[in-house]
């Protein structure tokens, strides 16, 4: 089995910071591409930013320039680097990562998600 759990979200006021991080643990032989989505109330949940294995790095429009992903594949973790605040950032935040527990076997897990509340 394979867990994912996020930490770092908490309130912050806008223009602030916050970093997120992502651990990823269990019968995992190898990640492709991880990922940040989110959720604010009465909405879908959306893609944030997405980083593959090799380094590549994709992000929606409403955090480029703000948010920076980033990866750790010896430690199978995943981060999100906040920067520049705003209140329609709150929302959940979801990891996602498509593992591989063998070379022919993969499938996609979420986090548990983590708050994250922009307000003055």
């Amino acid at each position: 089995q394979v867990q994912l759990v996020e930490s770092g979200g908490g309130l912050v006021q806008p223009g602030g910071s916050l970093r997120l991080s992502c651990a990823a643990s269990g019968s995992i032989f190898s990640i492709d591409v991880m990922a940040w989505y989110r959720q604010a109330p009465g909405k879908q949940r959306e893609l944030v930013a997405v980083i593959t294995s090799g380094g590549s790095t994709n992000y929606a429009d409403f955090v480029k320039g703000r948010f920076t992903i980033s990866r750790d594949n010896a430690k199978n973790t995943v981060h999100l680097q906040m920067n520049s605040l705003k209140p329609d950032d709150t929302a959940v935040y979801y990891c996602n990562a498509d593992v591989r527990i063998t070379l022919l076997s993969r499938r996609a897990y979420w986090g548990q998600g983590t708050q994250v509340t922009v307000s003055s």
